[in-house]
C-alpha cells in the first residue's frame, strides 16, 4: 500500500506581485487612482482600489479584465484577486 502525497499549494512570489502592481501602477493614477496592496492570501491577493478608481463603477471590469490578467500572468501562484 502506498500512501499518497499532495504538494503543499504554490505560493505567491511576493517580489514579482509588488513589481507587477508598481508595473501597473503609472496607467491607474493617469486615471486619477491608485492600487493598494492589503495581503495575500494562499494564492488570492487582496487589493484595495483608492481614489478616482475606488467610486468608479467600471472598477470592477478594469480589475477582472485588465489587473487580474495581467497579475495572473506575471506571478506564479495567484488564483484570484479580490478588490476591497
Amino acid at each position: 500500500m502506498t500512501a499518497e502525497t499532495s504538494s503543499p499549494p504554490e505560493t505567491v512570489d511576493l517580489e514579482a506581485l509588488i513589481e507587477t502592481i508598481e508595473y501597473m501602477r503609472p496607467a491607474v493614477q493617469a486615471d486619477g487612482g491608485d492600487l493598494i496592496l492589503l495581503g495575500v492570501e494562499g494564492g488570492t491577493v487582496n487589493l484595495q482600489m483608492v481614489g478616482a478608481c475606488g467610486g468608479c463603477p467600471l472598477s470592477t471590469v478594469t480589475l477582472v479584465q485588465g489587473i487580474e490578467r495581467i497579475i495572473k500572468e506575471r506571478v506564479p501562484g495567484v488564483t484570484e484577486i479580490i478588490a476591497i
